[in-house]
Parts: C-alpha cells; structure tokens; sequence
C-alpha cells in the first residue's frame, strides 16, 4: 500500500536535541574533548559589573572555531550556517528554540579580547596534542605564506608627507588612465598614522621605482594581468593602504600584486600539528623573524617537557645571523644557503688558525677589518693585500681588473656557522630533512588556506590577524586530534584469530594429556 506523509505542524512537540545527533558526530565528540571553561576566569577583566550581558566568552570561541571548520569567513554566513545545523547547536550549548548571537558580537568580542586569550587557547590544544602523544618535538620545520588582507589595490594612496615631493611622486607612479578624472581619495576613511603616509625610500630607491615603471609602461602588454583595467605597478615604499595600514603589498611569482599579510608556521614533523602561528608584515623578509619564531616555539616546547633539536626551513632564512643565533640556542639549522654565498673569492685558500687567505699565487691576503654592510646591515670582514704584493704579480690583470691597485674582497663574518649548516644540509640527514620539510609544513599551509578558512583576513589590523591564524590552527590541530584518537572500528578477525590460536593450543594439550594417560595405563596392564 502506498505511503503519503502529510505535514502539519504541532503547537507543542517532545523534542531532545542531544538524541537527535549521533553518538560518533564529530561536533559531539568535539564538546567532550574540549573543554574551555577556563575562559571564564581569563577573560573576566575585561567585563564591567553592570550592564546587560555580554555572549559567553567560551560560545564566542566555539562558533569562532565552527567557522574555521567549516571554512566560513564572513561572521554573518556563520551565524546562518549555524542556525540550520543541530549538531552544532548541540556543541555551542543553544536549544533550536534559542536564538544565536547577532554576528556583529562576534566582531565585536573578536577585538575585545587580546591576543594572549587566543593564544591561551591554541596552548590548550596543543597541550592536548602532546598528552595524545602526537608531538615528538624534536624537529620543526617552518614556512611562511602570504595570506589576503581585507583591503583593495584600488584604495592605495602615495606617501606625501612634504610638499615639494608631491610633484615628483606623482612624476614617480605611473597613472593609468583610469586616475586622470577621478578624485585622488578612492576610500571612505584614512586609518593611517603621519608616520605610515611618509615616505621611506631615498633617492637612490626613487629613480630605481622611476625606471621601472617606464620599463612597466613600454612592456606593459607582456606582463601578467596587463588586461587588467587600471594596472600599474606599486610599491611599498611610495604608496600605503588608507584602509589597513598594516596591510602590505606584495606578490608571488606569476601571481597578482595584492595586499596581504605573511603568516609565519612551525609544524612538528612527527604528526604535523602546528607548533606556532603568527602574522607579520608582507613586507618583511623570512630570516629577520626567524630569531623570534624560535623564541617562542621552544618557550611553548619546553612548558611541554619537550626538546628541540633540529630546525628545519627553507633558503629564505638563511644568513649568518641566524645560523648563529641556532647555535646558541642548541638547534641544529637544516636551512640551505642562499646562491650567493661564498667562503670568499675562487681559487683563495682560507687559512683558518691564522685567518687569512692565501691567493693562487700564494701570496697572504691578511685581515684588515669588521664592518657592518650599509646595503643590508649584515657583519662582514674585510681581507686586503698589500700594494707592493700585487704590484708586479703576473695574474694582476684578471685579478684585480683595470683601476685596483691591490686585491681587497669582503666574506661574511659568519663563514664558520655557514660551512657547518651546508655540511649538515648536505648530509644524508640532510638530505632526509628536506623531503620531510616538503611533506610537512607545506601540506598544512594549504590545508589552512583551502579549507580552514585562512584564504583571506576578515579583519583590519595585524593584531586581528594575527588573532584569524591562530583560530585557523586552533581548528587545524584539533581536527587532528580527534581523527588520531577516534577509536578504530574492529572488524573481529583478531579475535577470531586469537580464539582459533587459543582452541588450537587446547586441542594440542588435550592430545598430550590423552597420550600420557594411555602410556600409563599401558604400564598399569
């Protein structure tokens, strides 16, 4: 007989929210893993004792860790992503006749709290991970990512803090044709402090930016995205976001120049949970943040009981600083050198005991002095020959070209820290490490972009994103500890087996006692 199912809805119905969602549900699992309840006592300066109330701080970081599993990023989809799923209903605590939070309080809580609070939290898991057993903490390896500011290309301003360089700025930047009538402003409000609106490039930087974009107008057509309507080239040294100030232009090869933030990872090879996250400026180089990332990575190792040993990262933080500073700090560094480094001129022989070099023709080149270079502030060593050892020796012409009188050359003051990193690098270690660096950060970095909600900032300021990529690993690494320790379904074929291994065993004993009987009562008869 055939079924038809009518609707008419009740004015009163028995309804428990917790039997309708499944005992193996991840968000059910995930309210008894995590508990947040010391929120409470960390965030309770931050209220007034009047007042209406405020949301529940520890619902704020449920429905914040929500978003980030299920790679939301607007705080308004969120709130209706979450009003039409019971299962998360039942983990932020809210009954289906309970409204949720309006999303401007999300927005709003979001900037209330500082960073140590989400950071309290991402310690939580991860203290988490450790007691699963998930970290081994020995080597870590790090990376870095641009990740999308909340803020357009088309709202950028140029830096004119004096007068008389108004004119030659605008000479500088080269404007489209979409710039000649329109007003300058093309944003609503300037966040910007006087010191970001002023210039930071010298002359020397100006006529390099110059130059380029007369290269940029005449081979326009050739570069990606010149279809583009108004593209033109930027830089950070001539232009600022009025929007987000912290925001900073930069750009990948073959990709679009956009404002963006950089987002510095450390993951522990053993099960790739993240370590540490942090957001600096997109203008910043690798190896000048690499001193503080380890700073703080073995600050949180060690408040686990766990050592480090090897650090493991790509050419982008190499110098000689930092190779140093590892070694102080007990590390091993995996990092390789970059191209340009050499332990001094071709075919020179470092003396090591006596620091000097010798040349091909075996004539001592001494050590004169330590300097530190202008260009890039790094610590150097200058090794310069005498005039009268240069002057009748027969290589002088390829040696010291057509105006030097002696030979005079620079190496790095940290030649022994990069001979012992490039000997480690080329190690079968070495070599180990490297392909477990590629297998390790850069999967979760695209795990975090893809699909934890990490493929733009929602917010303005480097401080709120910072707070966004902590909240993108939070979720990262408690993903991973609720699929490392979900028990695995049995399918009863080892039980099977250790009950035929055990009859088998039985049957064999039972023969012996049988076989012993009857060899007695042999003896009896």
């Amino acid at each position: 007989m055939q079924g038809k199912k009518n609707y008419q809805e009740k004015l009163f119905t028995s309804f428990r929210l917790s039997d309708r969602v499944p005992q193996k549900n991840f968000y059910r699992r995930l309210k008894a893993a995590l508990n947040l309840d010391f929120l409470y006592e960390v965030t309770h300066g931050f209220y007034g004792s009047s007042g209406q109330k405020s949301i529940d701080p520890v619902v704020f970081f449920k429905l914040c860790l929500v978003g980030y599993l299920e790679n939301i990023i607007s705080d308004r989809k969120l709130m209706e992503h979450c009003s039409m799923r019971l299962d998360i209903l039942y983990f932020t605590g809210y009954d289906i006749d309970e409204e949720l939070p309006w999303h401007s309080t999300i927005s709003r809580t979001r900037q209330l709290f500082p960073e140590e609070v989400f950071e309290s939290v991402f310690t939580k898991v991860f203290s988490l991970c450790v007691e699963a057993g998930m970290v081994s903490g020995h080597t870590q390896a790090i990376d870095s990512a641009p990740v999308k500011a909340n803020a357009s290309m088309d709202t950028l301003e140029l830096k004119v803090p004096e007068e008389q360089l108004e004119s030659h700025l605008r000479r500088v930047r080269h404007i489209s044709a979409m710039d000649k009538d329109q007003p300058f402003r093309k944003s609503k409000v300037d966040k910007s402090d006087k010191g970001q609106r002023s210039i930071t490039a010298n002359e020397q930087e100006l006529q390099a930016i110059s130059s380029r974009n007369k290269r940029w107008s005449k081979d326009q057509d050739q570069r990606p995205g010149s279809g583009n309507k108004g593209s033109k080239y930027t830089s950070n040294k001539t232009h600022y976001s009025p929007t987000d100030p912290d925001a900073r232009i930069s750009v990948k090869p073959g990709k679009a120049r956009k404002l963006n933030y950089l987002s510095q990872l450390s993951v522990d090879t053993g099960h790739h949970v993240i370590t540490d996250i942090k957001a600096y400026h997109a203008d910043g180089k690798d190896n000048q943040q690499l001193p503080d990332i380890v700073k703080r990575v073995k600050r949180r190792l060690w408040q686990q009981g766990l050592v480090w040993e090897n650090c493991v990262a790509d050419t982008g933080y190499s110098s000689g600083e930092n190779y140093a500073f590892l070694e102080r700090q007990g590390l091993k560094s995996f990092i390789p050198a970059h191209g340009t480094f050499k332990g001094g001129p071709d075919e020179f022989i470092y003396v090591e005991d006596q620091d000097h070099y010798l040349c091909p023709q075996g004539n001592i080149i001494p050590f004169t002095k330590e300097f530190n270079d202008y260009r890039t502030g790094t610590r150097k060593k200058e090794y310069r020959a005498r005039k009268h050892v240069c002057i009748d020796c027969p290589i002088r012409s390829s040696c010291l070209g057509k105006s030097a009188q002696e030979k005079k050359f620079s190496v790095t003051y940290y030649r022994a820290e990069y001979q012992r990193n490039i000997a480690r690098v080329e190690s079968p270690q070495g070599r180990y490490m490297k392909g477990k660096r590629q297998s390790t950060v850069e999967p979760v970095f695209g795990t975090l972009t893809q699909f934890m909600g990490l493929r733009k900032v929602n917010t303005v300021g480097l401080k709120q994103a910072n707070k966004c990529m902590q909240l993108s690993a939070i979720a990262y690494n408690i993903k991973k500890y609720l699929k490392f320790t979900q028990k695995r379904v049995k399918s009863g074929a080892g039980m099977l087996g250790l009950y035929l291994k055990i009859t088998k065993t039985l049957n064999q004993e039972y023969k012996s006692i049988l076989k012993r009987l009857y060899l007695s009562n042999l003896e009896i008869v």
